[in-house]
């Protein structure tokens, strides 16, 4: 009987669980919803920050960043995000077009899930697990590819120019690295 409420959970998530992805270009992700732990209600995916000024990425080096994404970072932006929450990390070639975003989320369980449904949609994208118990998805996009992963309240989520998977899963990696050693 447990096995069948689960199961049906499960669906009803993945039922109710769409959203767009958001492209190397975009400034906000279309909304997701997730089931709270609760059961009750839906939880909207929280927004990517708008691109603020340049400074230094505190999660994830330039070097790191050439080097999985294949390609120069000529400047790196921080979101203008809400203060107190790890800054999203954007990474411009040096003509100006971003390649790659990052970003740590931590928020309630439900919200950490929500993020990543919108960045790698339970329906369209492959399941991916990182040691630890980070749950998430990969997929390539139309302008690129994503890799986001949960645990707990804690969400962190990678958009790459790059069609192949691996740039993000390193960005994530990385990130998810830092978590820890902050944690």
């Amino acid at each position: 009987m447990k096995r069948i409420v689960g199961v049906a959970v499960l669906l009803t998530c993945v039922a109710g669980c769409g959203g767009g992805t958001p492209s190397a270009g975009s400034t906000t992700t279309s909304s997701a919803a997730a089931s709270s732990a609760s059961g009750g209600g839906t939880v909207e995916a929280p927004r990517w920050p708008g691109v603020g000024g340049e400074g230094k990425c505190p999660y994830l080096g330039s070097a790191d960043v050439a080097q999985f994404n294949g390609q120069q970072v000529g400047k790196v932006k921080l979101g203008d995000g809400a203060a107190g929450e790890h800054p999203v990390c954007f990474f411009f070639r040096p003509n100006g077009e971003e390649q790659l975003r990052v970003r740590i989320f931590t928020g309630t369980e439900a919200e950490a899930k929500a993020l990543v449904d919108s960045v790698a949609p339970v329906a369209t994208s492959s399941p991916v697990t990182l040691d630890g118990g980070w749950k998430g998805g990969a997929q390539p996009t139309e302008k690129g590819a994503v890799f986001a992963v949960a645990k707990g309240g804690v969400a962190v989520a990678a958009v790459s120019n790059q069609k192949r998977t691996i740039a993000p899963k390193r960005a994530v990696e990385k990130a998810v690295e830092a978590v820890k050693t902050a944690g």
